[in-house]
């Protein structure tokens, strides 16, 4: 199976590899990007010969959420199209959330929208000091609907109220104190700390891991069904469709303050 924006292997370790390969755009998800992942992630889930799989991006940037040529297509889709896009995002985080082998984020640099959510949906997640994140989406007029789940159980709703409300860069650290990432090293050892959590994984029988995941899912209540699915899909939507979510992109793509913005 071949990719364009991202590359996958597989070591003889049984470590498959998924790298994003759009620095030229901080690793921003177009819809191509977005169905590679998806593919990526459930071809790697059902190889036997996988048992745990990592996931970072190339260049300076882990990912920026959705990117430019994204954002203008969905200013002009209508309300259905949008449905439409919010599942092909929710498929893909499903197919990362839902994988049955251990999976480890390796965050390189900043994670933005979508970006947080792709950490968030897996397992085990390091992060370099120098990254930054954000739960961009209020800046917009719209919301982090699609992504909500994961981002929820990782840092807890109280942790949401302000990171959601707020749409506010944080750092590393700030990212480690509200759950959202495990650890955090210097930028040069974080390859170092992925093959040490590696290490460890390997270490441990591949069915009892696939079990335990399945135990958090089911006792913590974190599976996600098709009905949810449908619902945040229909949320994100309403909220693009609206005046001020289109106002929101428009001034993004502008590059100018939206309406509801404070005068300069």
């Amino acid at each position: 199976m071949s990719f364009e924006t991202l590359s996958m292997s597989i070591g003889g370790d049984g470590v498959g590899q998924i790298v994003l390969t759009r620095p030229d755009v901080r690793n921003a998800f177009n819809e191509q990007m977005i169905d590679e992942i998806d593919r990526a992630f459930r071809q790697l889930s059902s190889d036997e010969s996988v048992r745990v799989i990592t996931l970072t991006g190339e260049g300076k940037a882990f990912s920026a959420g959705a990117d430019l040529s994204m954002m203008k297509a969905v200013a002009a889709y209508s309300e259905a199209e949008n449905v439409e896009e919010g599942l092909r995002l929710a498929a893909m985080l499903d197919a990362v959330g839902s994988c049955p082998k251990p999976t480890v984020a390796l965050v390189n640099g900043a994670a933005i929208g979508g970006g947080v959510g792709l950490i968030a949906a897996c397992d085990i997640a390091i992060a370099s000091s120098a990254a930054v994140f954000a739960l961009s989406e209020v800046r917009l007029g719209l919301i982090p609907a699609v992504i909500s789940p994961f981002v929820l159980s990782a840092i807890g709703a109280r942790q949401a109220q302000r990171y959601f409300l707020t749409a506010e860069r944080f750092g590393a650290e700030d990212a480690a104190r509200i759950g959202l990432v495990h650890t955090v090293v210097e930028p040069d050892a974080l390859a170092d700390a992925g093959a040490t959590v590696v290490g460890n994984l390997l270490a441990c029988g591949p069915k009892a891991q696939a079990a335990a995941k399945a135990l958090i899912m089911t006792e913590a209540g974190a599976r996600i069904d098709a009905e949810q699915r449908q619902r945040l899909a229909r949320s994100i939507a309403s909220l693009r469709a609206s005046p001020e979510g289109q106002e929101g992109i428009s001034s993004f793509l502008e590059k100018r303050s939206p309406d509801w913005a404070p005068a300069s």
